[in-house]
């Protein structure tokens, strides 16, 4: 990786959805499936989904800035989830599905804050943004290594099939020109 790498943590829900995207941009240097904000040390990934931890469920990306933005990072992530469901997405229901950006910088905290403002005052969703906006603070474990990469290695599997590849399309149609190419 370049000296010019920079990193965004992002939950949005199930994080192989995340990833699943953000492997095809252009830019994107790795994707790494994980947990962060909770209060268990190296927590498994049946802990998290107990919901006791406080952990969401995210992607790690690290980035290239001089081919992709944080910001264009960003504009990725509010169209590929809902950021107006609390502590869910779609069937997926608790805290570890919630709609967070964790920032590693003051900078990134207040690109997250501009680009929710610029979402809600032009109406982009019809409901208020409940995405949280939290320093990561050394808190991000890696998720198991059968999590990573899930949905190239298991898309036939029911979720990759019927909630992954939607959202994978999503992202092609949409940002077609922030593609890796080849994709």
């Amino acid at each position: 990786m370049s000296q010019a790498s920079e990193t965004a943590t992002l939950g949005g829900g199930c994080f192989w959805c995340l990833e699943a995207v953000y492997v095809d941009v252009d830019g994107v240097q790795s994707v790494e499936s994980g947990y962060a904000g909770g209060k268990v040390e190296h927590p498994t990934y049946e802990q998290v989904c107990d919901g006791d931890t406080g952990h969401a469920e995210v992607v790690n990306i690290v980035f290239d800035p001089t081919k992709i933005s944080y910001r264009e990072i960003l504009q990725i992530f509010f169209s590929i989830h809902d950021p107006t469901q609390l502590n869910r997405q779609g069937n997926d229901v608790g805290t570890q599905y919630r709609s967070v950006v964790f920032t590693h910088s003051d900078a990134q905290r207040d690109s997250a804050f501009e680009v929710i403002r610029e979402l809600e005052h032009d109406s982009v969703f019809s409901a208020p943004i409940v995405t949280e906006v939290l320093p990561l603070d050394g808190n991000y474990w890696p998720a198991e290594a059968y999590h990573q990469n899930y949905f190239a290695q298991h898309p036939e599997q029911g979720y990759c099939a019927f909630v992954v590849a939607p959202k994978v399309a999503k992202f092609r149609a949409k940002f077609s020109s922030w593609m890796r190419s080849g994709v």
